[in-house]
């Protein structure tokens, strides 16, 4: 397989993530020899690199990636399958698996996928002999303009990291950012203008609704970016800024313990693909509140793990911080999106596209 994605291994994100996720399973299949990965951007260590996985210096500029990619393609197969790990780069894949004489797997992670994409992207898209989507809700957006049958596009869902359990509260990070005693409201997620879709603002003006019936209430906003400024300075508009913890970027290894110090996650956002942060927060057994509009239903199963609330009724939210704050935090179980159902099916997928690829030779 010539895996062409964005970011692996050595790199941060939610995308990047679910690359090392896949790649992991791969790596464990009996079914293939060997995985070729050449991203835009990381820098793996070797010790991070699992067996039948060899990482190809990154190449961040486009032109570059696109040469690399092609001759990746040309001399260092031959190659079953190309995999692409998101829709931006599919023209890429399309002319790598044509000159691999491979079948090309697409992979859709969310809104980058609901609209229809420009005339190379979208004949890319419809190269695909397997598109897998991180949701349903993606799947369905998809298969609206993109003209493949829909037995060609299958669901595969984020995976949650099995480091991510309930446990005790974290005393350091509650003497960081000065939480104790405290009731506390958690969202983990970039800040970027171009992602406020987020919902932080919503919460902020819930937030200001109930302080003064819950004036222990605090609201962490873990992450960092560009927008930052704009909703330090809401907070204070709203007259929140005294109940709101801003933490900066949170190292990796940090964010079992924040999900453990919190009391509810809430993260009303209407362009979620799937959102792995609500899998990360009820695995550590957090009470979680999503909308109820975009991929986010998945994780939260419908309703089943936590409560979806409709965007544009702003007491919805609220009422649903007030009860998520009274209910008791939950046990880990058994869960659809432990990392050994995420195995078996990337496992069962790229062996069924390898076999067809051989079959076509």
């Amino acid at each position: 397989m010539l895996a062409l994605v964005t970011d692996a291994y050595g790199a941060d994100g939610g995308i990047a993530q679910y690359n090392r996720d896949l790649l992991d399973a791969l790596s464990k299949s009996a079914g293939i020899t060997e995985v070729v990965v050449l991203s835009r951007s990381g820098a793996a260590t070797a010790g991070q690199i699992p067996p039948n996985v060899v990482q190809l210096p990154a190449r961040p500029k486009k032109i570059l990636y696109a040469l690399a990619a092609i001759n990746v393609a040309l001399r260092s197969g031959p190659f079953d399958v190309v995999f692409c790990g998101h829709l931006y780069t599919a023209p890429v894949a399309a002319v790598a698996a044509k000159i691999a004489g491979a079948n090309l797997w697409l992979q859709l992670h969310g809104i980058e996928a609901w609209d229809p994409p420009g005339r190379w992207r979208r004949w890319a898209a419809e190269q695909a002999r397997l598109v897998t989507a991180v949701s349903r809700y993606t799947r369905d957006r998809f298969l609206g303009w993109a003209k493949l049958e829909p037995e060609t596009v299958k669901v595969m869902p984020n995976t949650v990291d099995p480091r991510f359990t309930p446990g005790p509260r974290s005393d350091a990070l509650l003497d960081r950012y000065d939480l104790r005693g405290k009731k506390i409201l958690l969202t983990v997620s970039r800040l970027a203008a171009a992602e406020r879709y987020k919902g932080h603002d919503l919460v902020l003006s819930a937030l200001a609704a109930l302080k003064s019936q819950h004036p222990d209430l605090v609201y962490v906003i873990a992450g960092d970016g560009d927008d930052l400024p704009r909703l330090q300075h809401l907070a204070r508009d709203l007259g929140v800024a005294g109940n709101t913890r801003f933490t900066g970027f949170v190292k990796d290894e940090d964010l079992p313990d924040l999900y453990r110090s919190a009391d509810v996650f809430v993260m009303p956002s209407t362009g979620e693909g799937f959102g792995i942060v609500f899998l990360q927060a009820i695995a550590c057994g957090l009470p979680v509140i999503a909308a109820d509009g975009d991929g986010s239903r998945d994780p939260l199963r419908d309703g089943a793990d936590g409560a979806l609330v409709t965007i544009g009724m702003p007491e919805s939210l609220g009422r649903a911080i007030e009860e998520a704050l009274a209910r008791p935090r939950d046990a880990a179980g058994d869960s659809p999106f432990e990392f050994r159902y995420f195995e078996a099916q990337a496992h069962r997928l790229a062996v069924t596209l390898a076999q067809l690829a051989r079959a076509n030779t």
